[in-house]
């Protein structure tokens, strides 16, 4: 690739940067991948909560977007809290022109609980990044609002995996699981073939932008030109690693760390 590999987020912040672009930006940089940035909200947030958000137009995206894809186009990009309609809108513009794969992680309710997502955004989403994504990561509680059904068992795993990509159109799809009981297993279905990931369960409340992490490692691995497959299994081994290894920051719902990880 003779310079670095490219990856961009487009996202909202964090100021105590455990979720959001900060922590997308630190998981692609202890990759060895060159991130990028554009702001689609400002939140004020720390590890007890979210406490205020603001959205940046829709039109100012447009214009982070062609100032990055006019200069240089990553090799790879994500999505992590999109609140609005109008905003998908115009990041489905620059998946389609520029074709790099892309990973929808569907940020709609925070590790805190809260809420950062409309019902309007939510029909967007469904209908114009999904089917546009190379591979889609909710946790449980947004498969279930996405897909509009309840997730108690590995069967309603398998059939909720199947409607993000048989019905919806994304080309694969990742259901974490770290919500059900029992070890933290993760279900990867590729259009084909469902296969799982697990690793020890780790009790601990230490998982601040786990989700934001896990699809920035993704997004880094498909920058460097790896599969989806390897991408999952590097992304999976890394973020359980992040957890263990986590700083102890903040007084509630604290961050992984980001450069625990020593894997290839």
């Amino acid at each position: 690739m003779g310079k670095l590999p490219i990856g961009l987020t487009v996202a909202g912040t964090d100021p105590t940067g455990g979720a959001g672009i900060l922590a997308d930006l630190k998981a692609m940089h202890s990759r060895g991948v060159y991130g990028m940035a554009a702001v689609t909200s400002l939140t004020a947030q720390n590890t007890l909560g979210v406490q205020d958000v603001y959205n940046v137009p829709a039109d100012f995206i447009d214009k982070e977007l062609n100032s990055i894809f006019s200069d240089e186009v990553p090799h790879a990009m994500k999505t992590g809290m999109v609140a609005e309609a109008d905003m998908m809108t115009v990041i489905a513009d620059y998946i389609r022109k520029y074709n790099i794969p892309y990973v929808m992680d569907p940020v709609m309710i925070a590790t805190s609980g809260d809420r950062l997502m409309t019902d309007t955004s939510m029909s967007t989403l469904v209908d114009t990044l999904i089917p546009l994504a190379t591979i889609v990561t909710p946790n449980l509680h947004e498969a279930e609002a996405i897909t509009n059904t309840t997730i108690r068992t590995e069967e309603d795993i398998h059939r909720a995996l199947k409607i993000f990509a048989d019905d919806m159109g994304a080309k694969s799809v990742i259901i974490k699981g770290g919500h059900l009981s029992g070890d933290a297993t993760d279900y990867f279905y590729d259009g084909q073939n469902i296969s799982t990931l697990t690793a020890a369960r780790i009790d601990t409340d230490q998982t601040h932008g786990t989700g934001c992490t896990f699809s920035a490692v993704l997004t880094a691995e498909l920058a460097k030109g790896r599969t989806i497959e390897e991408a999952f299994k590097t992304s999976k081994a890394y973020i359980t690693n992040a957890i263990q290894n986590s700083p102890g920051i903040g007084k509630g719902s604290g961050p992984v760390n980001h450069f625990s990880y020593k894997g290839e």
